[in-house]
């Protein structure tokens, strides 16, 4: 999959991420929140410099922000950056966000605390060269001592199981209202898939379809943990949900120093 078409899918879908979600406005304070903890206890009270180097339309980012961090968003969907934008006006938060690819993020060696990468995001990179670009850069612009916090699907039990779709999600209720759900395509090396992303809106007496495909390479922890050494990260960790409060297994390491 393409650098293009991963950003086509998302600026697709950035008018209606908020549908994904049954509340999307709780989610974002909840993972905020989760997120900030585990912040909080690695770094110190804080308030840290964060970047999330796919921030979206600010999931993350925004509940971070709303937790007193200052956070710096990027994404490769201008649809996204510019939603988050919006978002963080609305709110009346600062998040300045720009369009950036993550193997080639514009700042200074050093810049921030901790970097987040959430939501499943590595994993559009498929190829070992990408993610080992992608992880070198968000350990550049990490001061020493800095954190990374990484989530993904939990991919060692579906990597195991191959199932063909998701459960579906519904958001709202009566006229307007949004399921979401995804099949899955898996390669026949196992460790990739194809996915079409389902989202049917009622209007009056008939659904409207979108559908989004993209492609992801299903790393499991193992392999996450030991590119994040090659990285030059250190003191690797992996909390479940029922550790973090995050919704994903989350990915923790260091910078050393």
């Amino acid at each position: 999959m393409t650098d293009s078409s991963v950003a086509r899918f998302y600026d697709e879908l950035a008018a209606d991420y908020h549908r994904v979600y049954g509340d999307w406005d709780a989610a974002l304070v909840r993972q905020g929140r989760a997120l900030d903890a585990v912040l909080r206890s690695a770094l110190g009270p804080g308030p840290a410099e964060v970047l999330d180097c796919a921030c979206g339309i600010g999931t993350q980012a925004l509940g971070l922000a709303l937790c007193g961090h200052r956070v710096t968003g990027t994404d490769l969907s201008p649809a996204a950056v510019e939603r988050a934008g919006r978002e963080a006006l609305r709110r009346g938060l600062e998040l300045p966000a720009r369009v950036t690819d993550m193997r080639e993020l514009p700042f200074e060696d050093g810049t921030f605390d901790a970097v987040v990468c959430a939501d499943n995001s590595l994993p559009h990179l498929l190829t070992a060269a990408d993610v080992r670009a992608a992880l070198g850069e968000m350990r550049r612009v990490l001061r020493p001592g800095g954190l990374l916090l990484l989530s993904t699907r939990p991919y060692d039990e579906l990597r195991r199981t191959r199932p063909p779709s998701t459960a579906p999600q519904v958001h709202g209720s009566g006229p307007g209202r949004t399921v979401t759900f995804q099949l899955w395509d898996w390669h026949p090396d196992g460790e990739r898939y194809d996915l079409e992303h389902y989202q049917l809106t009622g209007e009056a007496e008939q659904w409207r379809v979108a559908v989004r495909r993209a492609t992801y390479w299903a790393l499991t922890r193992g392999e996450l943990t030991a590119f994040a050494a090659e990285a030059g990260f250190t003191g690797a960790d992996w909390l479940a949900p029922g550790q973090s409060g995050f919704f994903q297994p989350l990915l923790t390491a260091r910078v050393p120093g």
